[in-house]
């Protein structure tokens, strides 16, 4: 992996050229690469950065937010935050001024927050992954280990092991000087020659790309088949329902467990979706990079177009930008948590109604996937469904409706 602000980003470390001669004539980028390459970083990075830091602050200030998925989705946005800062903004003085401007200290601290926001980034993504085929596949075990406090280590776990493995960059980074016929620039690039470098970079390929992308599908598979060919009922016409009568405060109601159970399957699709969109984006916008990385590994030439080499940057941006668009559009309760943080919409009643406890825990009692009260109210708030909406009709001492006082912890 290379760094991403550095003007040659692909494996070319031994091309620098004897102390007494020359590169040659050094050319400026020109005008219209400038103003396409400041324009567009500057969008992806700048819509990309509010909607990470929104994706952190509706997860840590909605308390029933914090789930174990959005806890890895937390970190992942952390993680790709990190990305943007530390190589998207750099990339816009690069194209304005056609060198490093940072010095060695921001050589070195750059390269490494950079490799640091990466590697957690893709570290996170299995984390979730994992922690889905547990939830889906074995719903029993899940009920102590797929856990908020079990989440918040393996978090923390993940980002100490990263930050270690990322402290050898720090070693390996330096800045140089670039000799021209005209001019000296200040580059940031690597210590190591280019047969040392090759080892390091397809280890991090193969720990980081393709091992995380290859146990995505591995599990994705074995979580769609479940999903799809599960006893729980798809479509309650089909099916004989179940009524149980449950007595509450405001008296009896009968609910169907059958209709309940169909929703909770249609929940658990639905959040599986948006959380495999993530991950197949992830190998979509990372190819070109990574690809044209493996192929100049092997040429003696290296593949060095500017209008490619921006196209790959702008790839891995947009890859750190586009998660929080993907939960909006994807998840009813994240966008109703970015409604609500930036005061727009309607304002949605957090606390659910009263009926809707006894309807958890008769549902609980009926399917046969035995996922924790917790798993199931946590997937029950993605639905798009008047639930999410609802309010008590009983009317109070001035014939207005009242708020129901009970509340499901999530």
């Amino acid at each position: 992996m290379e760094n991403l602000t550095i003007s040659n980003l692909s494996v070319d470390s031994n091309s620098s050229v004897p102390d007494n001669q020359t590169r040659g004539l050094w050319t400026d980028y020109t005008i219209e690469y400038k103003v396409v390459s400041v324009f567009l970083v500057s969008l992806i990075c700048g819509v990309g950065i509010v909607g990470n830091i929104m994706v952190i602050l509706v997860v840590l200030t909605t308390k029933h937010m914090r789930t174990p998925t959005n806890c890895y989705l937390v970190s992942l946005a952390m993680a790709d935050l990190m990305v943007l800062t530390a190589a998207g903004l750099p990339n816009i003085t690069d194209a304005l001024y056609g060198e490093w401007v940072y010095g060695y200290a921001g050589c070195l601290g750059i390269t490494y927050f950079q490799y640091l926001g990466i590697n957690a980034s893709s570290c996170s993504i299995t984390a979730f992954t994992v922690e889905r085929y547990i939830a889906i596949c074995h719903p029993i075990k899940a009920q102590f280990l797929c856990t908020l406090s079990r989440a918040k280590k393996i978090i923390m776990l993940v980002w100490a092991l990263t930050s270690a493995y990322c402290v050898m960059w720090l070693f390996l980074s330096d800045t140089t000087k670039l000799v021209y016929d005209n001019v000296e620039l200040l580059s940031c690039a690597y210590k190591v020659s280019r047969n040392l470098y090759l080892p390091i970079y397809f280890t991090d390929f193969a720990v980081f790309y393709v091992l995380p992308l290859m146990l995505a599908t591995v599990m994705y598979g074995l979580i769609g088949r479940i999903l799809y060919l599960n006893p729980l009922p798809s479509d309650p016409k089909g099916n004989t329902q179940k009524w149980k009568k449950e007595t509450t405060s405001q008296g009896s109601r009968m609910i169907s467990s059958n209709s309940s159970s169909s929703t909770t399957a249609a929940s658990r699709r639905q959040v599986t979706k948006m959380l495999a969109v993530v991950v197949i984006l992830f190998a979509l916008l990372w190819m070109p990079y990574r690809t044209l990385v493996v192929v100049n590994s092997f040429l003696d030439k290296a593949y060095l177009d500017t209008w490619f080499l921006l196209f790959c940057r702008l790839s891995i941006y947009l890859n750190s930008a586009i998660n929080p668009v993907i939960y909006n559009a994807m998840s009813q309760k994240f966008r109703t948590a970015f409604q609500k943080l930036c005061h727009c919409g309607p304002q949605r009643i957090e606390k659910p109604a009263t009926y809707s406890l006894a309807l958890t825990y008769s549902v609980i009692k009926e399917t046969s996937n035995g996922e924790s009260p917790n798993h199931f109210t946590t997937e029950m708030d993605e639905l798009h469904t008047p639930m999410d909406h609802y309010v008590s009709t009983k009317k109070g001492p001035c014939g207005q409706a009242s708020l129901p006082g009970s509340d499901v912890k999530a």
